[in-house]
C-alpha cells in the first residue's frame, strides 16, 4: 500500500526541468497542422478543418507551405467560402528541401497532415522530422512502396518516438480498410474473405461541365504514373518487410480478371492501394493479436461489354508506357491527352467534385457463430459505404477523421505507437462514427446464410 502510494507520488519528484520542458512543450503545440495547404487537396482539406474544429472542439491549428503569400490566399479563400474568422490559424512556412524548417513546424503540432505529394519524392524527409519532433502524422498516400518502405526504415523508430505514422487514411483506403473492420465488426463469427466492388456515378450533365478540366487532379495522376513505373520495387521491399509469409488460409479468395456481380455490368481488379493496405492490415492483426487474417479483393465497375474491352486496353496501354521512362514522362508532360480528358493540372471545378459520387458494395463471407472455421462458408454479410467527391471530399473528410481521432482517442489506439494502417491504428476507436457524421456512411445492408 505504501509502496503504491509512494509511486503516484513519484512523478511529481522525479521531473527533471528538461522533463518538465518536454510536457509544457507538448501541451502548448497546435493541435493540428495541415502541411502542403496550397496543394489542389490541401486547401480542400483547410475548408474542411474549418468545420472539423467546429464540431470536435479542436482548440488551434495551423496551416505551413512554402510560400507565406499563398498560405495567407488559401485562408482568405477558405474564410470567404465557410463565412469562419480564420484571423487565429496560424501560417508556418516550410520546405520539403529544408529539414530545418520541416522540424521547425513538426515541433509546432501535436498531429501533422501532410497533403504534399506525390509522397515517394516528398514524403519521407517530412515522416523523419515528425518522429524526430514526437509528432503524430498523417497522410493520403495512394503508395504502396512508398507506405511500405516508410514502415521498413522508420517504425521502430516511431515507437520508441511513441508517436503513429497512418498514411493512406484518405479514398485510399479508408473506406476498403475500415470497411473490412466495420464488417468484422457486424459478423458475428469468423470472416474468411471481403470482395469489395466499386461504382461511381457522375450524373451526364455534370460530365459536360467536366470537359474543360476534367475529374481528376494531376497529383492523383503523377501518383498513379509513379507508383506503376517503380511497381517492381514492392516484391523484394516487402520479402524485408515480412520475410516470413503468411500460412494459407482455406478456402483461398481468388481474383476474378473480368465479371458480373449480380447481373449487372462487368468488374475489373481495382487496381490501386487497398489491397497492399488491408494486407498489411491483416498481417499487423494476425502477428500480434492472433486473429485469423481476412482475405481481400477490390474490383471496380467497368460498365458494359464493350466498355470494359477499352478499359482493358487503355491500362495495358498506360501500364506499359508508365514502365518506360521516356513515355513515362510523355505520361506527366500530357496528362490531358492521355487520359482523355479526364486528368488537368488544374482539376475539376467544384461543382464538378460535389456531384461526384461513390459506392463500395464489401461482401464478407465466412463462418457463422459456433460454427467450424473450415469448409465452405455458411455467411454472407454485406456492407455499403457510400460518399460524395471521392478524391477530394471523402479523402479530406476522411484524413481529418483520422487526425481528430488521433488526438482524441490515443489511449483506444495500440501502443507504443509506429507505422501502421488505418485499420491496425484504430480499430478500436469511433472513427467510423465519426465518419458516418460526416457523409462517408457505413452501413450493413444484407446478412443472409448460403
Amino acid at each position: 500500500m505504501l509502496r503504491a502510494l509512494n509511486q503516484t507520488e513519484m512523478p511529481l519528484r522525479a521531473f527533471s526541468p528538461a522533463k518538465i520542458s518536454a510536457v509544457t512543450d507538448k501541451m502548448s503545440r497546435l493541435d493540428v497542422v495541415i502541411f502542403g495547404a496550397t496543394g489542389f487537396t490541401g486547401k480542400r482539406t483547410v475548408i474542411h478543418m474549418v468545420n472539423f474544429a467546429k464540431k470536435y472542439q479542436i482548440g488551434s491549428w495551423g496551416i505551413a507551405g512554402r510560400s507565406e503569400n499563398k498560405l495567407n490566399d488559401v485562408i482568405k479563400e477558405a474564410s470567404q467560402k465557410t463565412a469562419a474568422d480564420l484571423s487565429a490559424v496560424k501560417i508556418i512556412t516550410a520546405d520539403v528541401g529544408d529539414e530545418k524548417s520541416l522540424k521547425d513546424m513538426c515541433v509546432q503540432a501535436k498531429v501533422l497532415v501532410n497533403c504534399c505529394g506525390p509522397y515517394r519524392m516528398y514524403g519521407e524527409p517530412v515522416v523523419k522530422a515528425a518522429i524526430d519532433s514526437k509528432t503524430h502524422y498523417v497522410d493520403v498516400s495512394g503508395e504502396p512502396q512508398f507506405m511500405e518502405l516508410m514502415q521498413l526504415r522508420y517504425d521502430e523508430a516511431a515507437r520508441e518516438a511513441g508517436v503513429f505514422v497512418i498514411s493512406a487514411c484518405g479514398w485510399d483506403s479508408i473506406p476498403n480498410d475500415m470497411g473490412v473492420v466495420f464488417l468484422q465488426q457486424n459478423f458475428a463469427g469468423t470472416l474468411n474473405s471481403v470482395r469489395s466492388y466499386l461504382r461511381t456515378y457522375v450524373p451526364p450533365e455534370v460530365m459536360a461541365k467536366a470537359e474543360g478540366r476534367g475529374l481528376v487532379n494531376y497529383g492523383t495522376w503523377e501518383s498513379l504514373v509513379y507508383s506503376v513505373h517503380h511497381s517492381n520495387e514492392l516484391r523484394p521491399l516487402r520479402k524485408q518487410l515480412y520475410p516470413e509469409a503468411l500460412p494459407h488460409f482455406k478456402p483461398k479468395l481468388t481474383r476474378a480478371l473480368v465479371h458480373k456481380k449480380d447481373g449487372e455490368d462487368y468488374y475489373l481488379p481495382f487496381l490501386g492501394a487497398d489491397e497492399s493496405v488491408i494486407y498489411r492490415s491483416q498481417r499487423y492483426m494476425y502477428q500480434w493479436e492472433q486473429k485469423r487474417p481476412v482475405q481481400f479483393k477490390a474490383y471496380f465497375n467497368s460498365g458494359n461489354f464493350f466498355q470494359t474491352g477499352l478499359a482493358i486496353i487503355a491500362a495495358m496501354v498506360f501500364f506499359v508506357m508508365a514502365k518506360i521512362t521516356f513515355t513515362k514522362n510523355l505520361l506527366l508532360k500530357y496528362p490531358k491527352f492521355f487520359s482523355m480528358g479526364y486528368v488537368t493540372k488544374d482539376g475539376p471545378t467544384d461543382i464538378v467534385m460535389e456531384n461526384s459520387f461513390f459506392s463500395f458494395d464489401l461482401i464478407g463471407e465466412g463462418w457463422d457463430v459456433g460454427t467450424e472455421a473450415e469448409g465452405k462458408p455458411n455467411k454472407k454479410v454485406v456492407a455499403k459505404v457510400r460518399g460524395t467527391n471521392p478524391g477530394y471530399g471523402a479523402t479530406c473528410v476522411a484524413l481529418l477523421s483520422a487526425a481528430v481521432t488521433l488526438l482524441t482517442e490515443r489511449e483506444k489506439m495500440p501502443l507504443p505507437g509506429g507505422i501502421l494502417t488505418t485499420a491496425a491504428a484504430f480499430k478500436n476507436t469511433d472513427i467510423i462514427k465519426k465518419l458516418n457524421e460526416n457523409d462517408l456512411t457505413y452501413k450493413i445492408t444484407e446478412t443472409t446464410k448460403i
